[in-house]
């Protein structure tokens, strides 16, 4: 993988910053919790969408797509940085082996919705199960593993960091836009949306 690509996304402050002291240090809870919003807010458009009757078929498969990707890559941080951080700092086992149950049926729940299209019979209600899954999942992580985690002696700038780090590898490997790229597109002329075309 290039490794030269980070260095585009953190040009505005400095030059990339080895693993785990990127300049502008993320604290662990905060960047997982922005992660939760966005995919939130992306279920509750979708949800207005099938309220309103709304056929777009092409504006439903890219939120689709959009959400299964930024879950992916949000499931696959907290497996292999978060979690392992957490089980080493809280003393609370039960809460994070239930947490990477919700990750299984999540991930199950989004190869079926890979290989779908919408208007594909239980397309929006597997999409919407999905939903609900992960709203589930959500409150559950911050409202007691977040909390837990708040209260221990981990360094959560640290760990952000190395979390912030990986998903900029992970988006890259899946050809995504960057969210430091996205936010660069809005400042010029291309819009959120338009940037989100390269979930495929």
């Amino acid at each position: 993988m290039p490794r030269n690509a980070t260095s585009k996304t953190s040009s505005k402050s400095t030059k990339a910053a080895p693993r785990g002291t990127k300049a502008s240090a993320t604290n662990a809870i905060k960047l997982l919790t922005e992660d939760h919003k966005k995919v939130s807010e992306l279920f509750d458009e979708f949800e207005k969408m099938k309220k309103k009757g709304d056929d777009d078929e092409e504006a439903k498969q890219l939120i689709v797509e959009t959400v299964c990707a930024e879950l992916t890559i949000h499931a696959q941080i907290e497996e292999e940085i978060f979690y392992p951080a957490a089980r080493d700092a809280i003393d609370d086992m039960d809460l994070l082996d239930e947490a990477e149950v919700e990750h299984a049926s999540a991930k199950q729940l989004i190869s079926e919705l890979s290989a779908m299209q919408p208007g594909d019979e239980l397309y929006d209600a597997k999409f919407t199960v999905l939903g609900e899954y992960v709203k589930h999942h959500v409150e559950e992580e911050e409202k007691e593993m977040f909390a837990k985690v708040k209260k221990s002696d981990l360094d959560l700038e640290e760990l952000g960091a190395e979390l912030e780090q990986r998903k900029m590898e992970l988006r890259e490997e899946l050809g995504l836009v960057s969210d430091d790229e996205e936010l660069e597109d809005e400042e010029g002329s291309a819009t959120k949306s338009t940037s989100r075309k390269n979930v495929h």
